[in-house]
């Protein structure tokens, strides 16, 4: 297959089969267990936070519109930091990186702690975006260390384990995080979510991370800030150039950098109306009902990639795999649309649906993961969310749009999953053929 060499140039596959398990993974290797333990810790926070900011929104304006206004700070910011992120993340001491966010994300959560009116809407973005742009930085440089602190036998396990953990710590969070902002208020998660990413940083500063060789120019990680801030961000540019041509020039990589972008052409928008779907399908729950339905797409996103290790043993089936993901995720939510208020199903659709997006999101990081060099690989997962990140953004904008102007949910939902199957489709139509010829050409 065209460019299917990953760590230490051989195939990559080898390093697919015959994975340890999630267990002997975190007895056996303490840096995957801190690295772990931290991401445990602050996912937690999280989850606890996004329900209180949607929350929050409604009660102070009862607006889709300013609803979607906090998914996208949860989104638009990361997409427009994630180059600059990726550059940082390969040039930067990544355990030192991940560890700086964490405190400075500590700060900024608990400015939420003044958003008190609607006259305030304008902090909450702002803060909700400070908070993304950071967490931007954060999230290549976890996903670039994962190699390094891994041995042969192990990437997928740890990567399936780290993927498992954002969903259960989803389905926990929003299944506790409900009641408990509705229990106790705002500001009691606000202080919880800061404490968390402390305790984070406190497991991370532990984890022992091998000193990487020097780039091609022969410089060393800090060389990134030589010059001061306008030479980083020149050099960074330069950079975040070169990271693009090196998917143009690997295409095996930048296919598969399309696959949570493809997902996310509907998913974006199905998300939101999945917190509008909760607060009206349990009037009476307050932020519990939300909550029930995230924890369902938790369950889901943990589910799927456990299922999918278990199922999918060879990584040459796993392109095809990712678009009909795509589109099992469409029907699921199809069905949604058309479930009207029977609870249960709308449930087990939910849980469904997002085990198709979680199989589709764990299996495409390992695949870049394996065929992304080790000194492009921050660019690469910068990449892989900018792309992402932009298509939701502009799902979840056009979804607002319409909800606002008057169209049901039911027939938002619907037309999204419609929208999402027919670019499932279009990846099996499109992707899998190339990845068949690349396997034929067998470079």
């Amino acid at each position: 297959m065209i460019g299917r060499r990953g760590r230490g140039g051989a195939d990559p596959d080898a390093d697919l089969r015959g994975e340890v398990g999630f267990g002997a993974l975190l007895r056996t290797n303490a840096d995957v267990r801190r690295l772990w333990g931290g991401t445990v810790v602050s996912l937690f926070g999280d989850w606890f936070n996004t329900l209180a900011l949607y929350r929050l929104v409604l009660d102070l304006t009862g607006s889709e519109t300013a609803l979607g206004g906090v998914f996208l700070t949860k989104l638009l910011p990361l997409a427009l930091a994630s180059p600059v992120a990726g550059v940082l993340a390969d040039r930067l001491d990544r355990r030192k990186l991940m560890i700086g966010a964490d405190l400075v994300r500590a700060a900024i959560v608990l400015g939420f702690l003044f958003v008190r009116d609607a006259g305030d809407l304008w902090l909450l973005y702002v803060l909700a975006s400070a908070q993304i742009a950071v967490s931007a930085a954060f999230t290549p440089a976890k996903n670039a260390v994962l190699p390094a602190i891994t041995k042969k036998g192990e990437l997928l396990t740890a990567n399936a384990l780290l993927s498992a953990t954002w969903s259960i710590m989803l389905a926990v969070g929003a299944a506790a995080g409900g009641p408990a902002v509705d229990a106790f208020g705002t500001d009691v998660v606000f202080w919880l979510d800061a404490a968390t990413y402390l305790v984070s940083a406190a497991f991370i500063a532990r984890v022992r991370v091998p000193p990487r060789a020097p780039d091609a120019s022969g410089e060393g990680d800090q060389s990134a800030a030589r010059g001061g801030v306008g030479g980083a961000v020149r050099e960074g540019l330069g950079q975040i150039v070169e990271g693009w041509r090196y998917l143009r020039r690997r295409p095996a990589v930048g296919r598969i950098a399309l696959a949570k972008a493809t997902w996310s052409v509907g998913g974006g928008g199905l998300v939101l109306a999945l917190a509008l779907i909760g607060d009206r399908l349990f009037p009476s729950a307050g932020t519990t009902g939300i909550g029930v339905l995230f924890a369902a797409r938790g369950l889901g996103t943990g589910l799927g990639p456990i299922l999918a290790r278990a199922l999918f043993r060879d990584a040459r089936r796993w392109p095809a795999v990712l678009g009909a993901c795509v589109v099992a995720s469409a029907v699921a939510y199809a069905g949604v649309a058309v479930a009207g208020d029977v609870r249960w199903a709308i449930v087990a659709l939910v849980v469904l649906a997002h085990a198709a997006s979680g199989t589709n999101w764990v299996l495409s990081t390992t695949l870049l993961h394996d065929r992304a060099e080790d000194r492009y690989r921050g660019r690469v997962f910068a990449t892989d969310w900018l792309l992402a990140t932009l298509v939701q953004s502009v799902s979840i904008v056009t979804t607002s749009v319409l909800l606002e102007s008057g169209v049901s949910v039911g027939a938002v939902i619907l037309g999204l999953a419609a929208v999402e199957g027919g670019v499932g489709l279009l990846w099996l139509a499109t992707v899998v053929p190339a990845e068949r010829a690349a396997e034929t050409v067998g470079q």
